[in-house]
């Protein structure tokens, strides 16, 4: 047996059967609104009739006429082509992807794994991350550092609490911030450290970044084998002093992405719920 599901979607928070994406597909493909309704099996006064309704709900032309007949608006194939992906989409039955910083991206890779969700998790670090999501290639953007929502006004939802801690080369152990002037540190790029650096520059601490590299990963090992330098990591994934403990818990968070995914909203409450324990155990504080 072969199943063809046919398939609405909100707009602007109103919902559209598969009639009226049928309806736009007809127009765009036969220039005629006659002839669509024609093979839609209904009077062209019903099909004008579902146009301009939809129309006055989403506030823009759809259909205009032209020397030819009729055609879609800019608008309207923006919808029929965000339906036609999204169609392909399930058809297809891809896996959802879940893209984010190195920190954010490894929590939703095991959340995923005990939620049974099948999903494609990539590490990164939050710019580039963005970057993917702005594109339209991702269901989920999770994010080390809430920085850029705010920037950008993201619809975030924290999902758990992190905190960084001081990585010190081996052999050096600091007990306070005075013994950090003129210190040396391995900075991270679109990372949580921002809130490290401006507490040491709110406290009158000099002090160095001599490399900045992507990964937390690459500075933890740039620090180890290093001498009298140093790094903030999260302490979910790396132990340190707790010594800036207060002054650098941040939330870890997730942006959702793409058209609506009944899978995805389970899973998001999941990690809001059972999930919490999870956080827990991955060393997280819990919402």
């Amino acid at each position: 047996m072969k199943f063809n599901p046919l398939l609405g979607m909100e707009i602007n928070g109103h919902p559209f059967s598969y009639k009226f994406f049928q309806t736009l597909s007809l127009i765009y493909r036969t220039w005629s609104q006659r002839k669509a309704a024609r093979e839609l099996g209904i009077s062209a006064p019903v099909l004008n009739r579902r146009i301009l309704e939809a129309e006055a709900k989403l506030g823009f032309k759809l259909v205009r006429s032209t020397g030819a007949g009729s055609e879609l608006t800019p608008q309207g194939l923006e919808i029929l082509e965000r339906h036609r992906r999204f169609l392909t989409k399930m058809e297809a039955g891809e896996k959802p992807v879940i893209c984010g910083g190195h920190i954010s991206s490894g929590l939703l890779s095991t959340l995923a794994h005990e939620f049974g969700l099948d999903a494609v998790v990539y590490g990164s670090d939050d710019e580039s991350s963005f970057y993917l999501a702005q594109k339209e290639l991702l269901d989920i953007l999770a994010l080390d550092d809430p920085l850029i929502a705010f920037q950008r006004d993201l619809d975030f939802t924290p999902i758990a609490f992190d905190h960084l801690v001081l990585v010190s080369s081996p052999g050096d152990e600091i007990n306070n911030l005075e013994e950090l002037i003129n210190s040396r540190f391995i900075g991270v790029s679109s990372s949580s450290q921002r809130l490290a650096w401006k507490t040491l520059q709110d406290s009158k601490i000099p002090f160095e970044i001599v490399k900045e590299v992507k990964s937390p990963y690459e500075a933890y090992k740039l620090v180890d084998n290093g001498e009298n330098i140093h790094t903030f990591l999260n302490s979910s994934f790396f132990s340190g002093s707790d010594l800036l403990k207060e002054e650098t818990q941040h939330v870890i968070s997730l942006v959702r992405y793409g058209d609506f995914n009944p899978e995805i909203e389970a899973f998001i409450d999941f990690i809001l719920g059972p999930g919490q324990r999870i956080v827990e155990k991955q060393g997280f504080k819990s919402l």
